[in-house]
């Protein structure tokens, strides 16, 4: 921790001056939150207009980046912009060093702070609605403990300043007064429960009948990437499934009390925090209670914002059309406030300490004195995005036109939109992959991604668009009165001079509006393709062979080698017997890419070594060379002019992949057990596929000294899945549905590479090597 500077100012002395002063002087303030979006603009109304007050920011380090470091970089942030444009960039940085210091610790972890404080401002606060229930404690009421033990343990008598919310009164109607919450429940008892909530969720999450379940679902959906990966797959799960649990357990307990959400339900327990632990102690105790913070209306800058507020998401959502309609209410009262106005509170509060042991409160709202319909906020924001449409891939997007049809109507219209997303969705994971079914897959995908952000916004926000609560704001404007006129004009908070069309066209939707294209989607994978590969030694480029290399499969092989060698007088019983035989391949592949080469090689007992390898110089090699795929063995090439070490990795046996030699430095293939120069149908080594495939590169490489972080990797599989993540530059090839979900989650490359769109290229010359895979499938 930084040391805070001292003075031998008395206590009574600095409360006396303070109580007489419309502004804060040379206060010492402690602020809280200081890094978010209401302590940044605190700092910066400190530094620009209250140049005598020194203040103590408690700020912990984030990664390498040490608390000190965090503090200065704030300077960087746009809030500070305009005070550092005035005073100069030398002169502001001067007054930061000499003004700011740090306090070096976490909510949890306050530390020791100076015992020369006058004025605490707590604003720090977890800024979602519906977080785990032990984070929005820990950081809401753990929180509030943290900073209330520790400025008891300073001996400091400052008078704290407690930033909460409006909406901490609960589930209500009608008019909510500037006053202490009228509640019986045992915040410490509620605050000891959600500590344990994670024990107790992490203990249910580990029961067999739940682990059950996620390895079923797993193995269903990845079963042919490996154990391995099945049981990661089924762990993610579990972990997501305590998250989701935690969740639930926040919204049901806050709901069960009578709150809107745990967000709500946490602050009002922070708020009984420090009334029971301040102001009941003897202690000067002001609770300022802001609505919905949304963009500065004048001060640092018109529409200065940080980051997405509470009404941001749903703006933006309906800005994409992605809300056909809402649950909320036309009549209710949406109660917005500039961030500027809840800074000018909050300092004008601090400045005019409490009695002792006399809690105050203030609500600084526009519901009462300047209030905004929620019918009216539909119109500014369809009139916005009507005359401003937001682009997408195919044009301006068009902005639905809500009717308010009620809570119920647009639930079972969700619900069923849900159901027909699901039902087209197993409906197209069933069919072949193709780009057509892949562009389908998107398309649902796309519309499963909209429906869930409907469900969460209709969820999360309900509370707030169906309310019929008037937030009381006598309190606040009384004290805006007191301020000199002047004061009053720079530092004022008189919700009545906010022309809301004004604030939402002008200001605050083309704040939003940029920070969207700010945050806007990333590029398309595919351009990475098409870059000039760099020239390094390293790495590696690992090919597929069947759908990545080679428009052909295992299946397709064989019945190519059959036709040529089988008897004319076993060819009805070989077919009969391979058609019998389809279904059981079948679920072998779906189960398990190895099963399925173990199952499917068994076909070839019986046929000569010497008739496969003659048929491979012959009429086979040639019918492989043109199913090759030009494009894919271009790309072989341009790795190896950069000095990539081009690597054929397949599960194939060896006899079939000799006509691919030449276009890789190494062929690594399987092969099969033989007596007397007839293949006996056995595997002579496990196939080198998912989990045994990864095994096999990450040993290749730290034997060979490569870099996988910086290597390629070709393959059009959901079995490829384990071995392509290892790699720093995967690509899809004409991936099938699951691979090319996660290629799409993942951002991988995709790409479609197909027989006959160039001439196939001619190899170079070349010393490849064909490598069998002796001990391979374990690793080694």
């Amino acid at each position: 921790m930084t040391p805070a500077r001292t003075t031998t100012r008395s206590t009574a002395a600095r409360t006396k001056k303070t109580a007489s002063s419309p502004v804060l002087t040379d206060e010492h303030v402690f602020l809280t939150g200081g890094t978010g979006f209401v302590g940044q603009a605190i700092l910066e109304r400190l530094l620009s207009s209250h140049p005598g007050t020194r203040i103590s920011v408690l700020v912990r380090g984030k990664g390498s980046q040490s608390a000190q470091a965090r503090l200065e970089n704030m300077l960087r942030k746009p809030v500070f912009k305009r005070w550092m444009d005035a005073v100069g960039e030398e002169e502001a940085r001067r007054q930061f060093a000499e003004r700011v210091s740090v306090v070096d610790g976490s909510l949890s972890n306050v530390g020791s702070l100076p015992s020369d404080l006058d004025v605490v401002i707590h604003s720090a606060s977890t800024v979602s609605f519906d977080p785990p229930i032990d984070e929005a404690f820990d950081t809401n009421v753990g929180g509030a403990h943290g900073v209330y033990g520790a400025l008891l343990a300073s001996g400091s008598d400052p008078h704290v300043v407690h930033i909460s919310t409006a909406y901490v009164g609960g589930i209500r109607k009608g008019i909510v007064p500037e006053a202490s919450l009228t509640h019986d429940v045992d915040w410490r008892a509620e605050y000891e429960a959600a500590k344990s909530a994670r024990e107790r969720v992490e203990l249910e999450s580990r029961q067999p009948e739940a682990l059950r379940k996620h390895l079923q679902r797993a193995k269903a959906r990845h079963g042919k990437t490996g154990p391995q990966a099945v049981a990661q797959f089924a762990e993610t799960a579990r972990a997501e499934w305590v998250r989701e649990r935690l969740v639930d357990y926040g919204r049901t307990r806050a709901e069960s009390l009578g709150w809107t959400d745990v967000y709500t339900l946490t602050k009002a327990f922070a708020e009984r925090a420090a009334e029971e632990l301040w102001a009941e102690a003897g202690h000067r105790l002001s609770v300022v209670r802001p609505s919905i913070i949304e963009s500065a209306l004048h001060h640092p800058f018109p529409g200065w914002i940080d980051g997405f507020k509470v009404a941001d998401p749903l703006i933006i959502a309906y800005g994409r059309g992605q809300l056909p309609d809402f649950p909320g209410l036309p009549d209710s009262v949406l109660d917005v406030i500039p961030v500027d106005f809840v800074v000018n509170a909050t300092l004008a509060v601090a400045a005019r300490p409490a009695v002792p042991k006399e809690p105050r409160y203030f609500q600084v709202v526009s519901g009462k004195s300047n209030p905004l319909p929620f019918h009216r906020m539909y119109e500014n924001v369809n009139t916005y995005f009507t005359a401003n449409p937001l682009p997408d891939e195919k044009g301006d997007i068009r902005v639905p036109s809500w009717r308010f049809p009620g809570g119920q109507k647009v639930e079972k219209a969700l619900v069923k939109r849900e159901r027909q997303a699901e039902r087209a969705e197993r409906l197209i994971e069933r069919m072949p992959a193709t780009p057509r079914t892949r562009r389908w897959l998107d398309t649902v995908v796309k519309g499963q991604h909209g429906l869930e952000q409907l469900r969460a916004f209709t969820e999360l926000y309900r509370a707030y668009v169906q309310t019929e609560i008037i937030f009381d704001d006598t309190n606040t404007r009384a004290l805006l009165a007191t301020l000199p006129v002047d004061v009053q004009n720079t530092e004022g908070f008189d919700v009545t001079e906010i022309d809301w069309e004004h604030y939402f066209q002008n200001i605050h939707f083309p704040a939003v509006t940029t920070l969207t294209r700010a945050f806007g989607k990333r590029p398309a994978a595919k351009a990475k393709v098409t870059r000039a590969l760099p020239e390094r030694t390293d790495v590696v480029a690992i090919f597929d062979l069947e759908g990545t290399v080679l428009e052909s499969n295992l299946v397709k092989q064989y019945l190519q080698l059959w036709s040529n060698t089988v008897p004319r007088k076993r060819v009805a019983h070989d077919l009969a017997d391979f058609a019998f035989s389809l279904r059981k391949y079948w679920r072998a592949e779906r189960r398990d890419r190895g099963e399925f080469i173990r199952t499917f090689m068994r076909r070839y007992e019986g046929f000569k070594v010497a008739e496969i390898k003659r048929d491979v110089r012959g009429p086979f090699g040639k019918a492989m060379m043109r199913r090759a795929l030009p494009e894919a063995l271009a790309r072989v090439q341009q790795h190896r002019d950069a000095g990539h070490r081009t690597i054929l990795v397949t599960g194939t046996i060896d006899l079939m992949v000799e006509p691919f030699v030449p276009y890789f430095d190494e062929v690594v293939a399987g092969r099969m057990h033989e007596r007397d120069g007839i293949l006996t149908g056995f595997l002579a080594d496990p196939p080198l596929v998912d989990e045994a495939r990864a095994a096999w590169l990450r040993h290749y490489a730290q034997q060979n000294g490569f870099d996988l972080s910086q290597s390629y990797g070709y393959g059009d599989s959901h079995a490829d899945l384990v071995w392509l993540q290892l790699l720093g530059n995967p690509t899809a090839v004409n991936p099938d549905i699951h691979l090319y979900r996660h290629a799409r989650e993942k951002h991988w490359n995709v790409v479609d590479w197909k027989r006959g769109a160039a001439p196939v290229p001619q190899p170079e010359d070349s010393e490849a090597s064909l490598t069998l895979t002796e001990g391979a499938g374990n690793g080694v």
